[in-house]
């Protein structure tokens, strides 16, 4: 696929006019997956499927298209001569960009993660195994995905990687039911087993009767799950420099020093050890790691190549929308094991869903908690409790309010598909709260 790409790319810059640059980057999959009800299969297969973008750029015009490749030579190459045919017409009628960036000092680089996956089919069969005689609900893909990206400039650079997520419930009875999702490079069956073990265990207090609460402030211990979701909520506009800069962040005032988080809270955008690429469509590179919480202040935002032109400043590889692919949380000191001795009486959530801003200038989310929440007595799980809203502000779930966060933490990757896999993943502790306030 690489050299594919790389020919494809070759065979137009030998059509480009004196003062056009070509810009192309290239996304790809081959992945196997499986969806399961009941503990039974209902469908398998696999996905092979890649395509190009390009952008053709005449000094401060620029137009995009993107192909779907058959990875056919000669297909290929009429199909994106195409392309280019049409990108370059439409230069005729396009204004000029002022914030049109890219790079022009050409740096490759190639990146091809060691592939540690067993077969779809093996999996497969150790989870029809597994949950022989649950009612079990999920999907699981896994296989490698590719990245590209090369110019008219010489510059070429090229990622892949091998993951796999798992992501199910296991039901009872109508919406009680347990969530749980296991993800990574490499599977291991005993990990597999833990997880599932665990969800087993939550399946049998939700067979309980369920608790009622009443609207209030409680002592909460958010499990990782629910954490990625409130963070990745939080990160919509949080981070980009763009959204700083015009006063839309839902971190403005952490940004203008106006308030901070614990000083247990560091965030980074941890592109080595994340999914996605070290590059982004402009060919600007990522570093390893961007800081963007540094023991509870601001660090520094991410810089898309358009906000870099815009206001003056370096880009580090952001992509446009400027937010954290590879959202990577510090753990705290707080062992998983002393978990519920800590919580002593409150509230154990284990998901949260349905999330959105009630006062984005506030940082402040409302959301519901999902499936599997316990009421905690003395340290003991006693009860399921019925579906609760809250509304809470990161300022205290990460500021005021935090009491500890866990020394375990857990990769989740995005299980969304919507036209490919998502190479979005979170690594997150735990986090204990004092007090989290529901609202119904």
């Amino acid at each position: 696929m690489r050299d594919h790409f790389y020919d494809l790319v070759e065979a137009q810059n030998s059509t480009l006019l004196s003062d056009e640059v070509l810009l192309a980057s290239f996304r790809g999959e081959n992945s196997d997956f499986f969806r399961l009800n009941g503990g039974k299969v209902r469908q398998a297969g696999s996905v092979s499927q890649h395509g190009v973008g390009l952008q053709l750029i005449r000094g401060e015009k620029t137009a995009r298209t993107a192909v779907e490749l058959t990875l056919d030579s000669a297909a290929d190459r009429a199909l994106v001569r195409s392309a280019m045919e049409k990108l370059r017409k439409s230069l005729e009628f396009v204004p000029a960009d002022p914030h049109l960036h890219y790079e022009t000092v050409p740096t490759s680089t190639e990146v091809v993660k060691e592939d540690q996956l067993p077969t779809a089919e093996s999996v497969l069969a150790k989870t029809v195994s597994a949950v022989s005689g649950l009612d079990f609900v999920g999907s699981y893909a896994s296989g490698s995905m590719v990245y590209g990206f090369a110019n008219s400039l010489g510059q070429r650079n090229w990622h892949q990687s091998h993951s796999f997520i798992l992501d199910w419930s296991l039901y009872h009875v109508e919406d009680r039911a347990v969530k749980a999702s296991y993800s990574g490079f490499e599977w291991k069956d005993e990990e597999f087993q833990q997880r599932l073990e665990s969800a087993r265990s939550d399946l049998e207090v939700m067979k309980r009767d369920p608790m009622t609460i009443e609207p209030g402030k409680y002592r909460v211990y958010l499990a990782p799950d629910a954490v990625a979701e409130f963070v990745g909520t939080m990160s919509w506009s949080a981070f980009g420099v763009r959204s700083q800069k015009t006063k839309q962040s839902s971190l403005r005032r952490l940004a203008e020093g106006e308030a901070q988080f614990d000083p247990q809270v560091t965030v980074m955008e941890n592109t080595a050890d994340g999914l996605g690429p070290g590059f982004q469509r402009e060919g600007f590179l990522k570093p390893d790691a961007v800081t963007l919480i540094r023991d509870g202040k601001i660090g520094d935002p991410l810089v898309s190549a358009r906000s870099a032109k815009e206001y003056g400043i370096a880009s580090n590889g952001a992509d446009p929308w400027e937010g954290p692919v590879s959202f990577d949380m510090a753990p705290g000191e707080l062992p998983k094991g002393e978990v519920l001795a800590r919580l002593g009486t409150g509230l154990y959530v284990n998901n949260l869903w349905y999330m959105n801003y009630s006062d984005r200038d506030s940082c402040r989310m409302t959301g519901m908690t999902r499936f599997a929440t316990f009421w905690v007595e003395d340290g003991k799980v006693v009860a399921p409790v019925k579906v609760m809203r809250f509304d809470e502000s990161a300022y205290r779930v990460l500021g005021e309010e935090l009491e500890g966060m866990t020394r375990e933490r857990e990769m989740i990757a995005a299980s969304e598909a919507y036209g490919g896999r998502s190479p979005q993943s979170f690594r997150v502790p735990g986090v204990l709260v004092r007090a989290f306030e529901f609202t119904l």
